[in-house]
C-alpha cells in the first residue's frame, strides 16, 4: 500500500485528487492538510510514502514547506502547479531545486472524458516517485564522491545531448551549473515532463546557467553554447546540423522521445563528434539510441546507479553495453567540460 498525504489550499483540489487517485486500490489517503505548516508537521507524524503539495498556500507556502520536509523528513515529493506559463510555474521548479522531484498540472474540478487518462498519469506517476529512496539521495548529494577514472578519447567534439526522465529536471540543472558559458558545443536536451511544462522547464535551466536555454523550434542551427531543449509537442531530431521537430507516434510511450534525439544523431556524422549523456529516469528510452550513437563513435555516459533517483534508463544502456563510461551525477558536467576541451 502506498500511503500519501495531500497538501493543498482548495477543498476541490483535494477532492479531486481523491478521486483521481482512488481508482486505483493500491494507493491509500494517509491525510490532507491545507497549508505548508500543516504539512510539515503532518509528514513528520504520518510519515507518508509521498506528498503531493501546491505552490502556493497559507501561513507556509509550498516552497518553505519542501525545504523543511527535505531537512527534517526527507520524503518524496510531486508539486502540483495550477499553470503551465513559464513565469508562473517557475514556483514549482524552484520547489525542484529545493528536493521535490516532480511537477504536474493541478487537477480542475470539471469532469472530463479524459478523467481516466488523467488519473492514470496521475497514479504512474505517484508509484514511480513513492519508490525512490530520498533519504538515501538527500546523504549522497552531500557526501564526498569518491571520483570515477576516466580515460578521454582524443578527437573533436561539438554537441551534448542529455536525456533524462524523472528525476532529471534536477540532474540536468546540476549538470548545466557547472558547465562554462563558452563551452564549445551545442547542447540539446530531451526531458520526459508533463505536458505543458517544457517551457517553464527550459526558462528554470536559462535562470540556473549560465549558458543561453530556450526551446527548439524547428529550423533553429546547432550553435556552440546554446542549449535547446525539446518542446511538450514533437520528438528533437537533428537533420543536416539544424533541428526537426517531429510529429511522429511516441517511442516508449514518451513524445518527446530520448531514443529519436540519439537516432537522429546517430544516422549521421555528427555521431563521432557528440558527447550523450542518459541520465536517471524509469523505463528504457534513450538506451537503445545509446548504443547506436556509441557504435558510431560517440563518446557515452550513463549516470550511476547510486546517484540516480531511479535507476532504469541507465541501466537498461548499462546492460546493453552502450554506456563508455558509468559516473555519478557528481563527476558528469567535469568529465563533459574536459572532453570538451580537447
Amino acid at each position: 500500500m502506498i500511503r500519501i498525504l495531500i497538501a493543498d489550499d482548495s477543498e476541490l483540489t483535494r477532492v479531486v485528487l481523491r478521486d483521481l487517485l482512488s481508482q486505483d486500490a493500491s494507493l491509500e489517503i494517509a491525510g490532507e492538510v491545507c497549508d505548508g505548516l500543516a504539512a510539515v508537521e503532518q509528514t513528520a507524524k504520518l510519515k507518508p510514502d509521498l506528498v503531493i503539495m501546491d505552490v502556493m498556500m497559507p501561513r507556509m507556502d509550498g516552497l518553505e514547506a519542501v525545504a523543511e520536509i527535505m531537512a527534517a523528513t526527507p520524503t518524496p515529493i510531486l508539486m502540483l502547479s495550477a499553470n503551465t506559463d513559464p513565469h508562473d510555474s517557475r514556483g514549482a521548479f524552484a520547489a525542484i531545486k529545493l528536493g521535490a522531484l516532480d511537477v504536474m498540472p493541478k487537477p480542475s474540478g470539471v469532469v472530463t472524458e479524459a478523467f481516466s487518462q488523467i488519473a492514470g498519469q496521475l497514479i504512474a506517476k505517484v508509484k514511480s516517485l513513492s519508490r525512490i529512496q530520498v533519504i538515501h539521495h538527500y546523504r549522497v548529494q552531500r557526501s564526498k564522491v569518491e571520483k570515477v577514472p576516466v580515460c578521454l578519447p582524443a578527437g573533436p567534439r561539438r554537441i551534448l545531448a542529455i536525456g533524462a526522465s524523472t528525476g532529471g529536471p534536477k540532474a540536468v540543472m546540476q549538470i548545466l551549473q557547472e558547465l562554462p558559458k563558452n563551452l564549445p558545443a551545442a547542447v540539446l536536451i530531451v526531458q520526459h515532463i508533463a505536458d505543458g511544462f517544457a517551457p517553464g522547464f527550459a526558462d528554470w535551466l536559462d535562470r540556473e546557467s549560465t549558458l543561453s536555454v530556450r526551446l527548439a523550434r524547428s529550423g533553429d542551427k546547432l550553435q556552440a553554447g546554446t542549449v535547446l531543449v525539446a518542446p511538450n509537442s514533437g520528438h528533437l531530431t537533428v537533420q543536416s546540423n539544424r533541428v526537426v521537430l517531429d510529429d511522429s507516434a511516441p517511442l516508449h510511450n514518451c513524445r518527446p522521445a530520448v531514443d529519436a534525439l540519439f537516432n537522429s544523431l546517430a544516422r549521421q556524422e555528427l555521431a563521432a563528434e557528440t558527447v550523450a549523456l542518459l541520465l536517471t529516469g524509469m523505463g528504457t528510452d534513450g538506451a537503445d539510441g545509446l548504443g547506436r550513437l556509441q557504435e558510431r563513435g560517440a563518446y557515452t555516459i550513463a549516470q550511476d546507479e547510486v546517484s540516480s533517483a531511479i535507476f532504469g534508463m541507465p541501466k537498461a544502456a548499462i546492460e546493453r553495453g552502450a554506456a563508455t563510461q558509468v559516473l555519478p551525477l557528481e563527476q558528469v558536467a567535469e568529465v563533459v567540460c574536459r572532453l570538451f576541451a580537447r
